[in-house]
């Protein structure tokens, strides 16, 4: 039987793109995927489909680098409203508490701290977290509590934005694995109203510019301009993407000599003077400077490949 044909073209490159509302992160991902006629695409770290912002979208070889902007730092522009509480703590489920709303600019200001720094977190029975092989979702939806593990987080900033009436805007750096419904949920009981998202921006993964995020709109009629105009629609659309190795500018690299960084992309392991003493770090090969993956040191003290993009892909 003859090799299946991957359908769709081979296009390396990162696109951020601005997720609208309402939109689930794997469909705007597909969308992606058809507009780029890209053979292999991944997001890196799904939003609700009530959130919108920043879903950086991985295109070619450029998913296999997808987990280190999903373990990268985020930033959030959220307004919860307060004296309700949904099963889901957010606007898309539904109200199990009402109360009064009595809460002060003053007192938000004062609870704030506990939501910042290292805090342990309960995720929400309405995460895509697996339990038992099936995410918890699954369990909420058919009414069933199955037990969580807290998980360390970390809140690098927890800024008061505004407090119009019932609703509460925050700014919210943190760490990758943050639920900021479930920091809504847990200030809104310590505030002693309840409370839940309305609405939800994520503005930031790692150090991606905002001003660079595009909609499916903008992709849409891009691409169909370029088609009116007999225009390849590729040409218009691939300027739009980021090289590959921003998605782990956060580490160190080393560049290698051509004759040396031959070896590497064969899988051997090279000597290289200067190179990182431990962890991982970017691997580029001659003057042209060509990303080539990642690499770590070996027991012996090598550098030995951990994840490379095929030899014909490379970035120039």
């Amino acid at each position: 039987m003859g090799r299946r044909r991957n359908k769709g073209r081979p296009v390396d490159g990162i696109l951020l793109l601005n997720k609208p509302t309402g939109a689930s992160s794997n469909n705007v991902l597909q969308q992606v995927k058809r507009i780029y006629f890209a053979q292999k695409a991944g997001h890196t770290g799904a939003l609700d489909p009530l959130a919108t912002g920043m879903l950086p979208i991985c295109l070619g070889e450029a998913t296999k680098f997808s987990q280190y902007l999903l373990d990268s730092d985020k930033r959030y522009q959220v307004t919860a409203k307060l004296g309700v509480r949904t099963d889901t703590s957010d606007s898309d489920g539904e109200v199990v508490q009402t109360r009064p709303v009595e809460v002060t600019e003053q007192q938000v200001r004062d609870a704030l701290p506990q939501f910042t720094g290292k805090i342990e977190q309960v995720p929400s029975m309405y995460s895509a977290l697996k339990y038992q092989g099936k995410p918890l979702y699954y369990y909420a939806r058919e009414g069933i509590e199955v037990p969580r593990e807290s998980r360390p987080i970390e809140v690098f900033e927890n800024n008061f934005i505004s407090l119009d009436g019932d609703e509460l805007s925050l700014d919210i750096h943190c760490s990758k694995g943050t639920y900021i419904r479930t920091i809504i949920d847990d200030l809104g009981e310590l505030l002693g109203c309840g409370a839940h998202v309305i609405k939800l921006h994520r503005s930031q993964v790692a150090d991606y510019p905002a001003d660079q995020m595009v909609t499916i709109e903008q992709l849409e009629y891009i691409f169909d301009y370029a088609k009116a105009q007999d225009v390849p629609p590729r040409e218009e659309l691939d300027p739009l993407l980021l090289p590959m190795d921003t998605a782990v500018a956060s580490l160190p690299e080393v560049v290698l000599p051509d004759a040396i960084g031959d070896y590497l992309m064969h899988g051997q392991a090279v000597q290289v003077a200067g190179a990182p003493l431990q962890g991982q770090f970017r691997i580029y090969i001659g003057e042209a400077r060509r990303f080539v993956g990642i690499g770590e040191l070996n027991d012996d003290g090598l550098v030995a490949p951990k994840r490379l993009i095929q030899a014909e892909q490379a970035q120039s």
